[in-house]
């Protein structure tokens, strides 16, 4: 814990001189997607407000937007803690994410289409498996897909698959086989993009389609496995 409060002094100044319940959340959520609070982590209103430099109420504020999002979970006399997913959650996860970005991608309308960003981010994957960096390639395959749900260019989407996001990685810290999660879907991200650049939404959708299925199998297979383990005696 004590290294993790001091990554959170450094975010400090992110915070600027109106430290806000939202600017609060903002970080924390930052930090529990990078793996800084893994799964089932409490979180000391003390330490973390004593880290950040706010007051308990803006801190419990951050905690209750948190708990909204299913990041974290508050359990009755006995704190905060940085929730664990269940299997039926990782499920849900993978059904809420094939309605949309499937949906994004069938109707992104005529081509071209703005795929700069999309593909900054399969660059950004394949130099993380070159550089044999599986936790930035983990970083690499959510930005690829939060850039394809920015292609609908609806603030209120990219809202909510923030969250939903947020909610994978918790599953993801869990696994902790990065490169196992994740390097099997690099050459099909770069595909997705080169269909998307033929001008192909319907292929690139029925190709997602079929992915986000078969990445949902592979990590319930080992989400299953891990959670199994761990509530063992």
């Amino acid at each position: 814990m004590a290294e993790q409060l001091t990554g959170l002094a450094g975010d400090r100044a992110l915070l600027g001189r109106t430290s806000t319940a939202e600017r609060v959340s903002d970080i924390l959520r930052s930090r529990i997607s990078e793996g800084y609070f893994p799964p089932g982590t409490r979180l000391s209103e003390d330490s973390i407000g004593g880290a950040l430099g706010v007051s308990r109420n803006t801190l419990r504020e951050a905690f209750r937007l948190l708990t909204h999002e299913r990041l974290l979970v508050h359990e009755l006399n006995r704190g905060v803690f940085v929730r664990v997913l269940t299997v039926e959650d990782v499920e849900d996860i993978y059904r809420t994410r094939s309605l949309v970005e499937c949906a994004v991608v069938r109707g992104l309308g005529e081509p071209p289409y703005p795929l700069r960003q999309l593909a900054a981010a399969v660059a950004e994957g394949e130099q993380a498996a070159v550089d044999s960096d599986w936790k930035a390639m983990g970083t690499a395959n959510i930005h690829f897909h939060r850039e394809l749900v920015a292609l609908a260019g609806s603030e209120r989407t990219d809202e909510l698959m923030r969250s939903v996001f947020a909610e994978l990685r918790l599953a993801f810290h869990v696994v902790d086989d990065p490169r196992r999660l994740h390097e099997p879907y690099l050459a099909r991200n770069r595909e997705i993009l080169r269909t998307l650049q033929a001008g192909d939404r319907r292929g690139a959708a029925r190709a997602l389609e079929t992915y986000l299925a078969d990445s949902l199998e592979r990590v319930v297979e080992v989400y299953r496995r891990r959670v199994g383990e761990d509530s063992a005696p």
